[in-house]
């Protein structure tokens, strides 16, 4: 039984970080490059008691109130973050709460990053195809920024904080995902850190000190590697070659690897979507942004077929096809 994504909905900081801005803070970064080689012109920031908590919230209630949810209509909570305001409790069950959902709601937060958002598909599709839940409600949140040293350039110029909140049903006879395409390699786990973002660095001792790493030409090669690979084996399941997908959505990493990509799988611009322009880097937040934008723009409609694909921290990947 394939679900669908009948809605989604977002929440961004008020506080913004321009190129501008970071011109006038670092005179000696090359800024003027910044937009060209990344893409983005503004990122969005959290405040100092701001957190993904918050942002999930705002998502949350923008999304009944947009799209005419009835809370009732919600079984279950996917709380897709790495940035959670507290390690415990469970920033699924705050959401419920806040946003007056059922008891009955069974939450589940996901510790996942940029490929977060296609797996909590998949986990949504399972809880929907099994039958024990009809409406779920699909949450993405991080506070990235949060983790990120002020003198880092390659991770300040490129990250922001969002929230994004999707309803998830079962589809309607003839659309909805089709199937998804998914791994992990561990080996790989060194390429995208912050070590000191948990119990470990709240157990070691000395003052907290942003670590957030990425191995920049480390995770440019796996993508280059994988995501074709990964695309061309959920399209040959399935029978249908490139120019039959209506529209691709990838992770918004960062402008230049979007294109590369784009360009050594020859995929026409008009079929590959890429909104990071005014968030940057929102890691499992920016898949959902994105489609969110295509469909507003009229990018996106029913009958299309659309891949999306996540990728990062794991290393891990997933990718799902949707008969939109």
């Amino acid at each position: 039984m394939a679900v669908q994504i009948q809605s989604i909905s977002y929440a961004l900081p008020d506080a913004t970080l321009s190129n501008q801005s970071i011109a006038e803070l670092n005179p000696d970064w090359p800024v003027d490059k910044i937009a060209g080689k990344t893409g983005i012109h503004l990122r969005h920031i959290s405040g100092d008691d701001e957190y993904s908590l918050e942002l999930a919230i705002a998502a949350g209630r923008r999304l009944l109130d947009e799209h005419d949810i009835a809370p009732e209509d919600v079984d279950f909570i996917l709380f897709c973050s790495q940035t959670p305001k507290f390690l415990i409790p469970t920033s699924a069950c705050l959401v419920q709460h806040a946003l007056g959902l059922p008891t009955r709601s069974g939450a589940l937060d996901v510790n996942q990053g940029c490929s977060g958002y296609v797996s909590c598909l998949m986990l949504a599709e399972g809880l929907v195809d099994s039958g024990r839940a009809k409406g779920v409600l699909l949450i993405t949140a991080d506070t990235y920024t949060k983790l990120v040293a002020p003198e880092d350039r390659s991770l300040k110029t490129i990250m922001g904080d969002a929230a994004t909140a999707s309803f998830i049903r079962r589809a309607d006879h003839g659309i909805g995902v089709r199937d998804f395409e998914f791994g992990t390699d561990g080996t790989g786990a060194e390429a995208i850190t912050a070590y000191t973002s948990g119990l470990h660095g709240l157990t070691s001792g000395g003052a907290y000190q942003p670590d957030f790493r990425m191995n920049g030409p480390g995770v440019f090669n796996f993508v280059l590697t994988k995501v074709p690979e990964v695309i061309d084996a959920l399209l040959e399941k399935n029978g249908l070659e490139q120019e039959d997908i209506d529209l691709f959505v990838f992770h918004q990493a960062n402008a230049h690897m979007l294109e590369s990509v784009r360009i050594k799988m020859g995929i026409a611009p008009e079929r590959f979507f890429v909104s990071l322009a005014d968030t940057g880097n929102t890691g499992a937040s920016s898949i959902p942004l994105a489609l969110g934008d295509a469909v507003r723009q009229g990018r996106v409609m029913r009958g299309d077929k659309v891949v999306l694909i996540g990728f990062g921290a794991g290393l891990s990947w997933s990718a799902c096809l949707i008969d939109w």
